[in-house]
């Protein structure tokens, strides 16, 4: 699931150097040596070092004379390794134990359609069309995971997971309950959706940060495992960062997931939606997809990118989502040699295939900036956008009301411009 070791310092003040002064000062007016007084000292610490020395042998289940066990150089190392499975398997444990009950299962049901036969007619005839019936029937069609973020029953999970409007949710706790969910929002361009049941005191999750993993590193994911199996555990590590992957459903939707965490956690059907945790029990990303005719490849959303929708929908019970207002391409180095640009970075301001397809879009940020087709947004705020940095990838850090300055490149010259972010609708 990172490990965030807090180092305090403590420094040890005294009066060693006033002390021995005064001692030595004693010592001339007496006429007194500092040799008869340190002999005795060691005498006394002999024996007293002697005495615990000894308790402490007794209380080891030892005994004197009887020597204690020497393990070979192989022995050693095995008992290494021992004593720290020993203590990564309790730190697991630990984590389980803690963040289990803050883990949900969330059951999708939802009216099918149920045919009926009455007879079977092996010609087709059916003179009064009663040979079948269609009604609906309420089913369970799927599941999904998440965990609990407030106290008050807000959860976060995937937007796949609830994305049937027609579809009814219910939540299932660790103890066996069940609550009837609200979908708060979903998030339009991430895989990303928060819910919320009634109630309070619910157990929550600690979120932690996912900028700071490491490939190798103990992760360990829980969810609703293939819809049957609620709050199955499974251990891993972290396989690989910034992956770009485009995942689909059975439905035949699919959506492009960008800089997410690659892991080897057993993660299945319905464990969507639910957490990765560090070895610390924090939420370090929200398990997400798998991959098929693979083994041990799974992708989790970095939590980092979840926090400021988990914000926004505190604040304002909405997602609030900035943009600017352009259509664009990722300059590279075909692109740049294609059509004889300046640069092999940056967004190139391009209409779409239709006519529709505005460059810039009537009435937004970079309309009201100046922005223009053709135009090339070097960097924004600094920042330089390419393949790895894309445009969207950073405006989505930002807020709606925030200016940013752009660096552009417009018919030969380099300026810079002034955008203000405004919601998306």
């Amino acid at each position: 699931m990172d490990k965030n070791l807090q180092q305090n310092k403590e420094s040890l003040t005294g009066e060693e150097n006033s002390r021995a002064a005064e001692i030595k000062g004693n010592a001339k007016k007496s006429g007194l040596h500092f040799a008869a007084p340190v002999f005795l000292s060691v005498i006394l610490a002999s024996v007293f070092g002697f005495l615990a020395g000894g308790a402490a042998y007794f209380l080891a289940g030892n005994s004197i004379g009887q020597p204690q066990k020497n393990f070979s150089p192989e022995e050693a190392r095995h008992e290494v390794l021992r004593k720290q499975l020993v203590e990564e398997d309790s730190a697991i444990i630990d984590v389980v134990e803690k963040n289990s009950p803050a883990v949900i299962s969330i059951i999708i049901s939802k009216d099918v359609p149920v045919f009926r036969s009455f007879f079977s007619d092996p010609f087709g005839f059916d003179p009064f069309g009663t040979g079948r019936e269609s009604e609906t029937e309420r089913r369970k069609v799927g599941g999904g995971s998440g965990f609990f973020v407030t106290t008050d029953g807000m959860i976060v999970t995937n937007k796949h997971v609830v994305s049937d409007a027609a579809a009814d949710y219910t939540v299932m706790t660790s103890d066996g309950k069940e609550y009837e969910a609200q979908v708060l929002a979903r998030h339009p361009s991430q895989d990303i959706a928060i819910i919320k049941i009634e109630g309070e005191n619910f157990p929550v999750v600690a979120l932690g940060d996912s900028d700071g993993i490491k490939v190798g590193q103990t992760v360990i994911a829980i969810g609703y495992s293939l819809g049957e199996f609620s709050n199955s555990v499974s251990k891993g590590i972290i396989s690989g960062l910034q992956r770009n992957v485009t995942a689909g459903s059975s439905f035949g939707r699919s959506e492009r997931l960008d800089n997410i965490i690659q892991t080897d956690a057993a993660i299945n059907p319905g464990n969507s939606g639910g957490p990765l945790l560090d070895i610390g029990g924090n939420v370090i990303g929200v398990n997400v997809a798998m991959a098929q005719g693979a083994e041990n490849i799974a992708f989790a959303l970095p939590i980092n990118q979840v926090k400021k929708t988990i914000e926004t929908v505190k604040r304002e019970g909405k997602i609030s989502i900035p943009y600017i207002g352009v259509r664009y391409l990722i300059v590279n180095e075909e692109i740049k040699e294609d059509n004889n640009l300046p640069f092999d970075y940056g967004a190139l301001i391009l209409r779409g295939e239709k006519i529709t397809d505005l460059a810039v879009i009537p009435g937004s940020p970079a309309d009201k900036a100046g922005l223009m087709e053709n135009d090339i947004i070097l960097e924004i705020n600094g920042q330089k956008i390419d393949k790895d940095n894309q445009l969207a990838d950073i405006i989505i850090k930002y807020n709606a009301g925030d200016t940013l300055t752009l660096k552009i490149w417009r018919k030969g010259e380099t300026r810079e411009v002034k955008v203000r972010l405004e919601a998306r609708n």
